[in-house]
């Protein structure tokens, strides 16, 4: 029995941030996977480009793109994107995570879903495809699987990896991006995309949401791409009976062939979704009795002849009736108008009040304490100014902490929900005060490779350049100390994301000693060290020009500071004069300890200021070694 291998992204820590939990989705372009966000701990999804996709800027430039698209966006009904980064070789996206389905889980689940599902979730979709549209957006790959129904009721509209800068004209570079059962005619046939091409996706999507299938079927891609473009979608209710007229009008508008015949944008094709919604639902109730119109019908038997239907309550006339009953009549006549009429006003005043209380609900949520509004930046306020500003757009406030690497403690670190989101005017918004950094123990990175520093450091701010420095101890590559943002030795604690620079070894200074002058130069310029001579020394034991010894001049040392080097004079000899002729002992004892010779003599020493020097044991001229042994002897 064989065990599945095991993901190797699970665990992992991204970027020093994102722990890594479970695999969410894969794709052909990358892999989601739920994370939690460390610093602000969160649960989020994180997507990661596929390793093999690493070297292919074409792939690196539109994954980078849908981050850049979705970050522009900031709309109830589209998927937040809250990071973009690269770790190692690895791109990817953090975004915010929805726990539930896909549209495409709920259609295989239920096959197809009722007209007022479909409405409900294409007001949606559609609200957040008008944002993007508002903001030059084309999302370009609308289908199913891209459509999230969270746990909580939220739809959100996701994954923009295809997305792209609408023009009147926006060319995909290839013809077929996106999936091919939901491509528009003009991107089948000419490779051109703009809004419009995203509704006729969506009106693909709201045919398969009513009838359980797609429009268009074949065995091979190119024959669904030929039947896109050279056929009009039908409508849903050939297919299913159930459709209202209303939701056919709308998918043949906006499956139409020519782009110039579908709505201009998602604005468009929602404002009409909205227009029909109360058909669809059928919430437009009964006209009252009182305003119903006279029924004219067609005689059954005369083509030109009508007949008006009387209403129940009116007095079919007699021939001939007496005065008492006429009176009895006229009185039953004049009660039962005059219950008609208080039952108007009764009428007339409850369709007032009606009218009131949708004018009141209308105002409520437009433009009253009930409508959206955007909440309003307050990062890096003080709480009071964040407060008032918060309030003076319309929401009430609560107050709350968090910590923060980048905002000062004391000042607005942000809000929840965050600014740019829409809520309800009059809903609490949780203004978070920064408790500033973290206070974290650094860890011991002292001794280990630059790479694996660096990774322990993952919370911290590791500046990219470098401190070299020479080391005797510590191996080249690996780091000697750290240092703060001033340059000091790092305290054993420090804050979150707070500045460090690593110093790292570039191994012992070279031992030049027994090079030559010109072999010691040029060792120590390799390593960007200044040699610096000192004066010559005489030595026995070292030729001449070579090195006889090298002192570092800083303590420690780093690139561009000296070394002091000492060259051997070689052996230290003396010309011996004559000390014979003319000289008594003593004098030519003093002449030669003079230059550092030792003297010796068989003459006594009393006698040594009388007596002649006869003869000297080194022959006057030679040069021998200062210190050596010279006999004067009678």
């Amino acid at each position: 029995m064989t065990t599945a291998p095991v993901d190797p992204m699970l665990g992992r820590l991204i970027d020093g941030r994102y722990q890594v939990r479970s695999r969410i989705a894969r794709g052909g372009m990358a892999t989601v996977y739920l994370a939690t966000d460390l610093r602000l701990e969160r649960r989020v999804a994180i997507k990661i480009m596929h390793g093999h996709l690493a070297d292919d800027n074409t792939f690196k430039t539109r994954f980078v793109q849908e981050a850049r698209s979705a970050a522009r966006l900031a709309h109830p009904n589209v998927v937040n994107v809250f990071d973009q980064g690269q770790d190692a070789d690895m791109a990817y996206l953090v975004m915010e995570y929805l726990p539930g389905i896909t549209l495409r889980d709920l259609l295989k689940d239920y096959q197809r879903l009722t007209p007022e599902q479909t409405v409900d979730i294409m007001d949606a979709v559609l609200a957040g495809l008008a944002a993007a549209h508002k903001a030059g957006i084309v999302h370009r790959d609308l289908k199913p699987e891209n459509v999230l129904l969270a746990d909580d009721g939220r739809i959100k509209l996701g994954d923009f990896g295809l997305a792209r800068a609408a023009s009147a004209n926006t060319a995909t570079g290839q013809a077929l991006l996106g999936t091919i059962a939901y491509l528009s005619p003009e991107l089948v046939t000419r490779g051109v995309a703009d809004a419009r091409s995203d509704i006729y996706a969506v009106g693909i999507m709201m045919y398969e949401m009513l009838t359980g299938e797609q429009p268009y079927v074949g065995e091979a891609p190119m024959q669904i791409a030929y039947q896109h473009a050279n056929d009009q979608v039908p409508t849903p209710s050939s297919k299913f009976s159930g459709v209202p007229p209303e939701l056919d009008e709308l998918v043949l508008w906006a499956t139409a062939r020519d782009p110039e015949q579908r709505p201009a944008d998602a604005r468009a094709m929602l404002d009409r979704l909205r227009e029909v919604e109360g058909a669809v639902r059928g919430v437009a109730g009964p006209v009252p009795e009182l305003y119903q119109p006279t029924m004219v019908l067609a005689d059954a038997t005369a083509t030109a002849e009508t007949r008006v239907l009387q209403p129940p309550s009116a007095p079919v006339p007699t021939a001939v009736a007496d005065p008492e009953q006429q009176g009895e009549e006229s009185a039953a006549l004049t009660a039962r108008a005059a219950r008609r009429k208080r039952k108007g006003y009764w009428l007339f005043a409850l369709v007032l009040l009606l009218a009131g209380l949708a004018g009141g609900t209308g105002w409520y949520f437009g433009a009253g304490p009930g409508s959206l509004a955007a909440v309003p930046k307050a990062a890096g306020l003080e709480p009071a100014a964040a407060q008032a500003l918060l309030e003076d757009a319309g929401f009430e406030v609560e107050q709350g902490e968090r910590y923060d690497p980048e905002i000062a403690a004391g000042l607005v670190s942000g809000t929840d929900p965050g600014p740019g989101a829409q809520a309800r005017r009059g809903s609490v918004v949780t203004m978070l005060v920064s408790l500033g950094p973290r206070i974290l123990e650094v860890p011991d990175v002292i001794g280990q490779p630059q790479a694996d520093a660096r990774a322990a450091l993952g919370e911290f701010a590791v500046a990219d350049d470098v401190v070299q420095q020479f080391s005797g101890e510590i191996d080249a590559g690996a780091v000697i100390a750290l240092l703060d943002g001033d340059g000091n030795a790092l305290p054993a604690d420090y804050p979150e994301r707070g500045a460090i620079t690593l110093v790292v070894s570039l191994g012992a200074v070279p031992d030049v000693t027994g090079m030559s002058i010109g072999e010691a130069e040029a060792t120590l310029s390799e390593v960007n060290l200044e040699l610096v001579q000192g004066d010559p020394q005489f030595s026995d034991d070292v030729d001449v020009d070579v090195v006889i010894s090298a002192e570092a001049q800083n303590d420690p040392m780093r690139p561009g500071d000296s070394v002091l080097v000492i060259v051997s004079k070689g052996p230290d000899l003396v010309e011996v004069p004559n000390v014979i002729t003319g000289q008594t002992v003593a004098e030519a004892r003093a002449q030669l300890e003079a230059l550092d010779f030792t003297v010796t003599s068989n003459v006594p020493e009393f006698l040594e200021g009388a007596v002649v020097a006869a003869k000297q044991s080194v022959a006057a001229g030679d040069r021998i070694k200062r210190g050596s042994e010279i006999s004067v002897n009678f």
